[in-house]
């Protein structure tokens, strides 16, 4: 799958993309909400060949794309939209970018193309994703993607010696087609 959008060209991973992610996956800033404290190549590696496995699902469900810049094929990130489990009208969508490239809308475009193939190609109902409550950043990448809070789940996530609350979004294609006949 490819998707192209005003400034992203949205491609498969590939194993050329190992140097990339690892670079940007270790990261202090990129780390600061994960589990990890490092990635090891070999960590990179596995991720990657996990993600490249996933498209040899019949029928695909899930789609974990590189986000590049048109005329520049280096991975500056990734993206995904996963069609839930035993449920045809559900995915949710994810994103990292390189620390390097944030500021700049890069994750919103990204994901906003990922909710945009899911309502026009998928046939969804509803695209959802989270966060973790501190990352301010992914929570205005959802809030520009039209989504709605739907909760908060206090202390759900425990790394780095603390508990962390995570963030609940989601849009139902309705309000999405609402939103996108605003804009046109």
């Amino acid at each position: 799958m490819r998707i192209t959008t005003d400034r992203l060209i949205l491609r498969e991973i590939t194993v050329d993309d190992l140097a990339a992610v690892h670079a940007y996956q270790n990261d202090p800033l990129y780390l600061r909400y994960y589990a990890w404290t490092d990635r090891t190549e070999d960590d990179v590696r596995a991720f990657l060949q996990m993600l490249i496995d996933l498209r040899r699902e019949e029928p695909r469900r899930k789609f974990q794309l590189a986000i590049t810049l048109p005329g520049d094929d280096t991975c500056i990130g990734n993206c995904g939209i996963r069609r839930k489990d035993h449920n045809d009208f559900e995915a949710d969508i994810g994103y990292e970018l390189n620390p390097a490239h944030w500021g700049r809308g890069y994750a919103t475009e990204a994901a906003r193309a990922l909710v945009a193939h899911g309502f026009t190609e998928m046939g969804l109902h509803r695209v959802s994703s989270w966060c973790i409550a501190d990352n301010k950043g992914s929570e205005r990448v959802m809030t520009k993607c039209g989504m709605t809070l739907e909760g908060r789940l206090r202390h759900n996530e425990f790394y780095k010696d603390r508990w962390w609350d995570t963030l609940m979004y989601a849009v139902l294609r309705d309000e999405w087609e609402a939103r996108a006949i605003g804009r046109a």
